[in-house]
C-alpha cells in the first residue's frame, strides 16, 4: 500500500501530465485560505499573479467559491471585468477549466490549463476525478457523521 505522501505525489504527477500549461489546486479552503496549495504553473505567472493580487479579481476563483462541478474558462469571459484571463493567456494559459468540490464539509477549488485547445468533456471528467482523489488524500479532518 502506498503512503499518503507518495499517493499525493502520484496524483500531482498525473495533473502535470494532463495539464501542459499547468494547474493550481487550493485544497480544503477555510474562509479564504487553503490547507494545501499545489501549483504547477510557470513561476513567472505565479509571481505576476501574486504581485498584482489577481486572486481578488480572478473569475475562476469567484466561480469556485460559489459553485461545484466544472466550467470552461471560455464560459467565464463575461465575469472577467479585470482582464485576468487575457493576462493569463499571455503566459500560455489560454484554454482551461475550473473544478470545485465540497465533500466532508470541506471545499477544494482547482484550475487546469493548456495553450493549444479546449479540454474535451472526457478530459475534464478525468482531471476532475484526480482532483477528487487529491481532495480525499489531503483530507485530515474528521468526516461529518452520516445521516441515518
Amino acid at each position: 500500500m502506498m503512503n499518503k505522501d507518495a499517493s499525493i505525489a502520484l496524483l500531482l504527477e498525473q495533473l502535470k501530465e494532463a495539464c501542459p500549461a499547468g494547474y493550481a489546486a487550493a485544497m480544503h479552503i477555510k474562509f479564504t485560505s487553503p490547507k494545501h496549495l499545489f501549483q504547477g504553473y510557470r513561476a513567472d505567472w505565479i509571481d505576476y499573479y501574486s504581485k498584482h493580487a489577481l486572486v481578488l479579481h480572478d473569475p475562476t476563483v469567484h466561480w469556485g467559491f460559489e459553485n461545484t462541478g466544472s466550467v470552461r474558462w471560455s464560459d467565464l469571459a463575461a465575469l472577467d471585468g479585470h482582464g485576468v484571463m487575457a493576462r493569463a493567456a499571455e503566459y500560455g494559459l489560454v484554454y482551461g477549466f475550473t473544478a470545485a468540490l465540497d465533500r466532508h464539509g470541506s471545499r477544494s477549488v482547482a484550475s487546469f490549463a493548456r495553450a493549444d485547445r479546449e479540454y474535451t468533456d472526457a478530459e475534464m471528467q478525468e482531471i476532475s476525478a484526480i482532483l477528487g482523489l487529491l481532495h480525499e488524500a489531503t483530507f485530515t479532518g474528521e468526516p461529518l457523521p452520516r445521516k441515518s
